[in-house]
């Protein structure tokens, strides 16, 4: 039996959902991406601590998703497994004014939550497309807001051990687009959210708002990662895309976004090769005109050199 094989078995038995040859473009927000070997729904935390050490120790190949929200995969597929965290790793339950989620939580679904309860904070990650997992390791924001701004603490997950360690928010070293996660590599288990006593109706009100303001500004209707590039210091990177004459720029059906010039979307059937070349165009461009180096927010998913 193969390493994967194994580690397949070994999911099925701790009753994890098992997809084998799984097309990935149903699991990114891009809609980009070919196929893995195999993509393992996680249930519950035993999961995550013998799933991801076995694979470790066999030399598997592979990827930790949520909803796969700022990812760009190779359409011609990865080699390995992709561990999904999702509906089984997304419980959430309220201490007070502390909000205990599951990293497979949707931020959505904790907003909502958070308005249940009359707790107030966490209204700018309404409508972010993503996970908990997710935006504690890339330390997620919008409108003014940071994650690290009501992270309390972070249980994670050393990947070949399964020891279990929690961080403070000061020990999660959280920047810009930056976590300790983004460069230690372990998994992220779980997450303390701290917020205040609010009126229900206000929360309410400003989750309203900032979902007006997203569906108005941004291009959600069409398939994207979101913003795709960092924002340079000192500038804004739409600013500087659409200053280069870059709206409504395309390969393929890879498109610079006439709304809003930081997204690039998929119009219909983009691949990753496409996609890849516009991001190179849009970097090449702004650099040549303006003198600033754009960075790719995405992570790049691919298996080659």
């Amino acid at each position: 039996m193969n390493g994967t094989n194994e580690v397949c078995e070994a999911a099925k038995s701790l009753g994890c959902s098992v997809k084998i040859n799984e097309e990935l473009k149903n699991h990114t927000t891009f809609k980009i991406g070919g196929r893995c070997d195999a993509l393992i729904g996680l249930q519950g935390e035993e999961s995550c601590r013998k799933l991801i050490p076995l694979a470790e120790k066999l030399n598997v190949p592979y990827y930790i998703f949520g909803k796969g929200s700022n990812l760009i995969v190779d359409s011609d597929g990865i080699s390995g497994i992709v561990f999904q965290f999702g509906k089984g790793n997304a419980e959430m339950t309220s201490d007070t004014n502390v909000l205990i989620c599951g990293a497979g939580a949707t931020l959505t679904a904790i907003c909502n939550f958070a308005l249940e309860l009359g707790l107030s904070g966490i209204e700018f990650a309404y409508g972010i497309p993503g996970t908990l997992g997710g935006a504690v390791f890339m330390n997620a924001g919008a409108y003014g807001g940071e994650m690290k701004q009501v992270i309390q603490t972070v249980r994670a997950m050393d990947r070949k051990t399964g020891e279990v360690r929690v961080y403070s928010e000061k020990e999660c070293d959280f920047s810009y687009r930056h976590s300790r996660f983004t460069e230690s590599g372990e998994i992220i288990l779980s997450a303390e959210i701290a917020l205040e006593n609010g009126d229900k109706t206000e929360i309410k009100d400003k989750m309203d708002e900032l979902m007006e303001k997203r569906r108005s500004k941004q291009p959600l209707e069409y398939p994207s990662a979101g913003s795709t590039f960092k924002r340079p210091e000192g500038s804004y990177a739409s600013l500087l895309i659409e200053q280069c004459g870059l709206k409504g720029v395309y390969v393929g059906d890879a498109e610079v976004s006439t709304k809003h010039s930081g997204f690039i979307i998929n119009k219909g059937n983009a691949d990753f090769s496409q996609l890849m070349e516009l991001i190179q165009i849009v970097k090449n461009t702004v650099k040549e005109k303006t003198g600033c180096v754009l960075e790719c927010e995405p992570l790049i998913i691919t298996d080659k050199k």
